[in-house]
């Protein structure tokens, strides 16, 4: 099932909370969808299963628009909002039931099905309790159980980790990948590194509008690469000599001396600059005393992308 935004905007009074946006997700996909608080994944995520409306632009499951037939979209879609609203009082196996039952699953396979996701989910020993009587990491348990209840083929997922412990987050994410060979998964979250584990591809969303579609490496590719080097610094090799002849080198867009004098950081986009730096020492005659690579961080894409 593949998901398509075509200039999808949404208006609160005067303000907007997404701001003509584009975006394709296809079957089998992952995409964490990233940005502050405020920005707009909440509401968009809302809109794509059918509880908001766009003020403008078009959404479509499958190559069919969200609201032309809103309930269709909600039976093979299992969302977990952001605050995972739950009936306290009922116990697990209940709810799940009284889920299934909503949606209208087949009466006949929704004990079996409901034995499944309380396996899975890790939910056994609580399955007896009432929902209020579990801890954060378990009722959130609960709530990604009845997102994949009635085995959907679309996930949204607002924030599935939050108040997991490691262990349970290394299950949870081992469940969405799982799930990611078959379904169409969008996921948010605040945990980048679990955004690297588990999306195929990141959106960031900044104050309503897109502003980075990419695979992990493209968009840590796309930031520029980055090199500290060290070279012997005498009387015959200035600082200067080699700081003139390393912004010489095509795509290098920075050296910056770094601590003490025979230490460099180089950066720019070229996708062969440690190979370009030696051939530079080797043709400016300076030794090279060592050179290591500088790995771009999604938290420093996130925070570039997203402040002002």
């Amino acid at each position: 099932m593949s998901i398509r935004l075509e200039n999808v905007t949404k208006l609160f009074g005067e303000q907007y909370a997404v701001d003509d946006i584009s975006f394709e997700v296809k079957t089998g996909e992952i995409v964490g969808f990233l940005g502050p608080n405020g920005a707009g994944k909440t509401t968009t995520m809302k809109m794509i299963t059918g509880f908001l409306a766009p003020t403008a632009g078009k959404i479509f499951i499958n190559d069919q628009p969200v609201w032309e037939n809103p309930g269709a979209v909600k039976k093979i879609t299992g969302y977990l909002p952001e605050n995972n609203p739950l009936y306290y009082d009922m116990y697990v196996t209940d709810y799940l039931e009284y889920v299934a039952g909503l949606l209208q699953m087949e009466k006949g396979s929704i004990n079996q099905r409901v034995r499944e996701m309380v396996v899975v989910c890790g939910l056994d020993r609580e399955k007896h309790k009432k929902i209020g009587e579990l801890s954060k990491g378990f009722r959130q348990r609960v709530g990604l159980a009845q997102a994949l209840i009635h085995d959907p083929q679309i996930l949204i997922l607002d924030e599935p980790t939050t108040g997991l412990d490691p262990n349970q987050i290394i299950e949870i994410r081992n469940l969405i990948k799982e799930a990611g060979k078959e379904k169409t998964v969008i996921l948010s979250t605040h945990i980048l590194p679990e955004v690297e584990a588990m999306s195929d591809r990141i959106l960031i969303i900044n104050e309503g509008k897109i502003v980075a579609d990419g695979s992990p490496e493209s968009l840590r590719k796309a930031s520029g690469e980055g090199l500290t080097i060290r070279v012997k610094v005498d009387a015959e090799t200035s600082t200067e000599t080699v700081i003139e002849a390393l912004k010489s080198i095509p795509g290098v867009s920075a050296v910056d001396l770094f601590n003490d004098n025979n230490t460099f950081i180089v950066t720019g986009d070229s996708g062969d600059l440690n190979r370009l730096i030696f051939h530079s020492a080797i043709a400016n005659n300076f030794v090279l005393l060592e050179m290591t690579t500088i790995e771009t961080k999604l938290e420093d894409i996130f925070k570039e992308l997203t402040t002002t």
